[in-house]
């Protein structure tokens, strides 16, 4: 019987790929066989990880774009294309927050700025969507395809501060279900898209948010364990397993699904 989780030889995009999920989730794929195309604003990291995936004996590649740029996000798809012949899987991992979109403990929704909060939208939101567009179409040419994005804790419940990012992360796991559904009706079921939801990991974005300098949780890392039944933070190889499951033909009958891992935060309820 087939392998089903064989991902040999497939052409894998990720954007944002130079955080440290983003990283760690080049390198399983690449090590299990993908041919892994990291897109990024970070240069010097994005080649770093590439070194870094060449010495293990992976096959990995970085092009410097911008999600928000449409005509960058073609070219290096045009490129990417004539390079490869076919993209198998685009991960949408791009996003970030901004302090203004943010509503502190000292703070009320009239010190939101709107023009932060509109970022944070299009960084995430947008963000998806262009290179969403893009690079279905080689997917569709080719009658296969898998997109994941990446959704949130933030979108399932209104979780305090993360005013901008919680709205932009209910839109992404909204897009997916829209967009699973429009790409089986009009392009056949061979295209499908699915969304992951990470608890919570210590990334650059978030690390002063939930730890002290020494490492020691602040108060709201005390209260994202408390709430975690697992009683701790994830680590970034603990996505993998599911993204190796998302763009496999082990999940060939999947789509429109935002897959959860976060230790069981999500179902904990005092």
């Amino acid at each position: 019987m087939k392998n089903l989780f064989d991902i040999k030889g497939y052409v894998v995009v990720i954007t944002g790929g130079t955080g440290v999920l983003g990283r760690c989730i080049a390198k399983y794929l690449a090590l299990n066989g993908a041919r892994v195309v990291i897109l990024g604003r970070k240069e010097e990291i994005g080649m770093a990880i590439v070194a870094d995936i060449a010495q293990e004996g992976g096959e990995a590649a970085f092009m410097k774009c911008d999600v928000l740029n449409r005509e960058a996000v073609q070219e290096v798809c045009d490129a990417i294309i004539a390079k490869y012949g076919r993209v198998d899987t685009l991960l949408n991992a791009a996003g970030g927050n901004q302090k203004g979109a943010t509503i502190g403990p000292d703070q009320n929704v009239f010190d939101l700025d709107p023009e932060q909060f509109k970022n944070v939208l299009n960084l995430n939101l947008v963000g998806t969507v262009i290179p969403t567009q893009i690079f279905l179409k080689p997917m569709v040419a080719q009658g296969k395809g898998s997109i994941i994005n990446f959704s949130s804790m933030a979108a399932f419940r209104p979780l305090t501060r993360v005013c901008g990012y919680a709205s932009a992360k209910a839109g992404i796991s909204n897009f997916t279900a829209y967009m699973a559904h429009e790409c089986a009706k009009k392009f056949g079921e061979g295209i499908r898209v699915n969304a992951i939801a990470p608890g919570f990991f210590i990334t650059e974005q978030n690390r002063s948010l939930l730890t002290n300098p020494d490492g020691s949780y602040t108060e709201r890392g005390k209260d994202v364990v408390r709430q975690t039944p697992f009683g701790r933070m994830g680590e970034p190889e603990e996505l993998c397993g599911t993204i190796h499951y998302l763009m496999s033909d082990a999940s060939k009958f999947v789509t429109g699904t935002v897959a959860v891992v976060d230790g069981g935060f999500n179902i904990f309820a005092m």
